[in-house]
């Protein structure tokens, strides 16, 4: 049984957007009963190729799944609003249309957010949306980074810092790793990993949104804070900044900085 009013929720779900997604962040409510399952997390696809990212939806309780389109460093833009059982979209955004964008579903928790004829001005993080009723919340998938590009992408420049003296002082320091070198084209979509003795870390990392530089390239700074012991036993820190399917990557560990 269908139980939302489409207007409404449009209006109350594009102001929750405004909110929270101009801090560049997705809420993520542990509390909510629902989620969105996004799939893939970055997609790099041809000009004038399709690109298709899923939605799943752990519970269906009645309510459309939107699209949003949002460029780093810019505000989120509304793409579409589809439910399971309609033929196609019931709404689209300013500036989108049914000519390249639409979207289909397989049952009622598995959507598909498909874009035609993909130009790089379509490169961006896409994210779907929906509510959870009880208790009432926004729910959104952690994104797919969408990048087009007519060509092979440059690869990454990482520059990796140690930490500073005044660091080392304390029981805790940061790890800063730079990201440059990222193409116009790319619109900065990077995602920056890090790693310990080779294991995968994500406790204690903060990635700042990508940052348009002078010459149209972008920019990522990401820090991840250690234990000043784990500095002082020499541990291999690495992080890997990856765009698309290319990558690079930087080692540092206490005795590389002291040569």
């Amino acid at each position: 049984m269908f139980n939302l009013n489409l207007n409404n929720s449009i209006e109350v779900v594009h102001s929750c957007m405004m909110k929270c997604l101009k801090l560049y962040l997705i809420p993520t409510d542990v509390s909510c009963q629902k989620a969105v399952i996004q799939t893939p997390s970055v997609l790099t696809v041809s000009t004038k190729g399709t690109a298709t990212f899923l939605c799943d939806i752990t519970e269906d309780e009645g309510n459309y799944v939107n699209c949003y389109k949002q460029v780093p460093g810019g505000a989120p833009q509304y793409v579409l609003s589809y439910y399971y059982t309609d033929d196609s979209p019931v709404e689209y955004g300013s500036g989108f249309s049914s000519d390249r964008f639409t979207s289909k579903a397989t049952s009622d928790k598995d959507y598909q957010f498909i874009i035609s004829n993909v130009e790089e001005a379509d490169s961006a993080v896409y994210y779907c949306q929906t509510q959870n009723d009880s208790p009432y919340a926004q729910v959104f998938g952690q994104g797919t980074k969408l990048i087009v590009t007519d060509g092979e992408i440059a690869t990454p420049a990482v520059t990796l810092f140690p930490p500073s003296t005044e660091d080392l002082k304390s029981s805790r320091a940061t790890l800063v790793c730079l990201a440059s070198n990222l193409s116009q084209k790319s619109k900065g979509l990077a995602d920056v990993s890090w790693m310990s003795s080779g294991e995968s870390v994500t406790e204690d990392v903060s990635t700042s949104p990508a940052e348009q530089q002078p010459d149209n390239t972008f920019k990522i700074s990401s820090y991840l804070t250690i234990q000043t012991a784990e500095w002082d036993k020499d541990v291999v820190f690495t992080c890997k900044v990856s765009l698309g399917s290319t990558f690079s990557e930087k080692e540092i560990r206490k005795t590389s900085c002291s040569l």
